[in-house]
């Protein structure tokens, strides 16, 4: 299956729940995956417990890339690490997982666009990465037939793609022969606290001890941390995705410029999205952290479409509990996975962009769209950090669309931060602190 996941897809992991372990992992998408993936060759115990299905929600929803270009300075590092991860991911696993190394491409529209990408090429130098400027001649050779009017691109050979919704499952059946227990439909309702610490949790399968969770509930991880007493400013926005038939191969990776991107599909079409639309639903968060918000804000709020209400269940809906007795079914429990509908229209605009840039292949067959929500943080980078306050509890969640690619490398991070082992990274732009220690959020780059 090389579309995302919804409920109709069969269970595939239902491990016993055990009684016990070192670490329970709440989420089941690429980050709570690969988290629990590194944790087990630590020899630790790990539990994974998803509400619905392994990469239901964003992790099968995304674009597909693997991308080190134009990442946000401190995210580089870790995406250097994350896709020597991929590699032997890929190794192990073979062609299943969809990934090639076939490079990443920012089409610039406008001379600012050019110069932008051009001052990030400091940090790539900075981390031996590969990326490099293209002139618009350059451009011309590649796409000879195109009407984009590109005035130049950055590139970088050594970026990647993969297949989301089948490298995912993948990954978590490697974790599971390492020793990690995997659970499709088991909803954690909440944490068991005792004398101030985590000492298990309760799912809608019993209770599992442990000393020590980690939050990557994507979407969900506000709603569960608000209700054991942690605020972050996490909202979530729309995506809409399509999938067309099989297509010429005219590009073997992935590239984008402001108005659309696409990604080479392991079926021989091609996996589009708007360059930089998305839909955000308003609701009790939106209002909560609206100051947090309003600096991306004032830079996306064109390419945003503002809508009243989410639909009936989503982590931010009007009508969505925000407190719940753990011995009764919970909000992860009333939608086990985030399906949204896609923007229709934005779909449209997509196709028509991508017409007019190559008439030669005018307007593309759609195969399947799709949406995914997702989480994202005022300065656009995830929180990476053990909560002070309740001693046990990490959170690794907000990875603003960025996870896909990131999540075996900040995977790698996160089991080494809950195995008190050097993590060999600095975390402190990730730190949970940063949003009340009136530092201030420094929005990383939207490039």
């Amino acid at each position: 299956m090389i579309f995302p996941m919804t409920e109709a897809v069969p269970v595939r992991f239902a491990a016993p729940l055990p009684e016990a372990c070192d670490v329970v992992v709440i989420g089941g998408g690429v980050m709570g995956v690969m988290t629990a993936y590194h944790l087990a060759e630590r020899g630790l115990s790990v539990v994974v417990c998803e509400k619905g299905r392994i990469a239901g929600e964003q992790s099968s929803r995304n674009w597909g890339w693997v991308r080190q270009q134009c990442r946000d300075p401190d995210e580089l590092p870790i995406m250097v690490e994350s896709l020597s991860i991929w590699r032997q991911m890929s190794a192990e696993l073979g062609d299943g997982l969809g990934f090639r190394q076939a490079g990443t491409m920012y089409l610039a529209n406008r001379q600012k666009d050019f110069d932008a990408y051009e001052a990030w090429l400091v940090h790539a130098r900075a981390h031996g990465v590969d990326s490099r400027m293209l002139s618009r001649a350059e451009v011309d050779a590649m796409f000879p037939d195109h009407r984009g009017g590109w005035v130049g691109a950055i590139a970088t050979p050594s970026d990647a793609r993969a297949e989301p919704a089948v490298a995912v499952p993948l990954l978590a059946e490697a974790a599971v022969r390492r020793g990690a227990v995997i659970v499709e439909n088991c909803a954690v309702r909440g944490l068991d606290i005792a004398a101030g610490a985590v000492a298990g949790v309760v799912t809608e399968q019993g209770r599992v001890r442990c000393n020590q969770v980690v939050v990557a509930g994507g979407a969900w991880s506000s709603l569960f941390l608000a209700a054991a007493g942690v605020r972050i400013p996490q909202l979530s926005v729309l995506a809409s995705v399509a999938a067309t038939g099989p297509m010429p191969q005219f590009h073997e990776g992935a590239a984008t410029d402001n108005d659309f991107a696409f990604r080479r599909r392991q079926d021989g079409g091609y996996t589009l999205a708007p360059g930089a639309e998305h839909d955000f639903f308003i609701g009790p968060d939106a209002f909560r952290n609206l100051a947090a918000y309003l600096p991306v804000l004032r830079k996306d709020f064109r390419s945003t479409t503002f809508r009243p209400r989410a639909p009936k269940g989503y982590p931010d809906g009007w009508g969505t509990p925000r407190r719940w007795d753990l011995d009764r079914a919970s909000p992860f429990e009333a939608v086990r996975v985030l399906n949204p509908a896609p923007n229709m229209a934005t779909v449209g605009r997509i196709l028509d962009s991508f017409a007019s840039a190559f008439p030669a292949l005018g307007r593309p067959t759609v195969r399947v769209a799709w949406a995914g929500m997702i989480d994202t943080m005022p300065d656009i980078v995830p929180v990476i950090d053990r909560v002070a306050h309740v001693p046990g509890l990490v959170v690794a969640t907000g990875l603003s669309g960025h996870g896909f690619g990131i999540g075996p490398g900040m995977g790698r991070v996160v089991a080494d931060l809950v195995a008190g082992r050097a993590v060999g990274h600095d975390l402190h732009r990730f730190r949970l602190s940063r949003f009340r220690d009136g530092s201030g959020a420094r929005p990383g780059p939207s490039l």
